[in-house]
């Protein structure tokens, strides 16, 4: 599953690249997202800034309520479940990226292993949001099967949307969107690093 994510060009830069509006205005991101910090979307034709991931409450052992927590990724095959199902009806969107790591190594030694276009340029990940009490506006990425030649990282990867059907997948009736949901067929390329897995940055 995907918990860590880049996407290095700046609101303005986005906007031109994916020919949409920027109504995230001058967001601060890091260049490296991870689960329930800002993020922008494309979204009814607009950059939007959201924070990722879907709060779920949690309770203690007491059964007292604690912080939320975000819900990052969304499988393709629980989009119908009824956590999921009207944001994915009614509300989907483009993920920009030009990267995303799975974690590799023994427990407590993992290490971040990139994976990215052949070219090193922006991509888009399927995703779906929706509105929230607690953080505002949230997105979760939605994950598919891995393709089998990197099944070794991880047995999960992003819906990844091809240029020519990003429009289905934010406009098509859902049966056409999830069609959609299968493992990436084009190029990727994967580098394996010595970045630790844990901590940010």
């Amino acid at each position: 599953m995907c918990n860590l994510y880049r996407m290095t060009k700046s609101g303005d830069e986005l906007a031109q690249w994916f020919e949409v509006r920027n109504t995230a205005g001058g967001a601060n991101l890091a260049a490296e997202i991870y689960p329930g910090c800002p993020g922008v979307v494309i979204a009814d034709g607009r950059l939007r800034a959201m924070h990722w991931g879907f709060p779920l409450q949690v309770k203690g052992a007491r059964g007292q309520v604690l912080k939320p927590r975000p819900v990052n990724n969304a499988r393709a095959e629980k989009l119908g479940g009824g956590f999921w199902r009207s944001s994915f009806v009614e509300r989907r969107c483009l993920i920009p990226l030009n990267g995303w790591a799975e974690a590799e190594g023994p427990k407590g030694a993992k290490t971040r292993s990139w994976f990215a276009m052949p070219d090193g340029g922006m991509f888009t990940a399927a995703g779906i949001w929706r509105n929230s009490a607690e953080w505002g506006n949230v997105y979760s990425m939605v994950m598919t099967e891995c393709v089998q030649r990197y099944a070794d990282v991880h047995d999960r990867m992003p819906v990844l949307i091809a240029d020519d059907d990003r429009a289905i997948w934010t406009a098509a009736a859902p049966g056409e969107a999830l069609d959609l949901c299968r493992p990436w067929d084009g190029p990727l390329v994967l580098e394996r690093t010595s970045e630790p897995w844990a901590g940010r940055g």
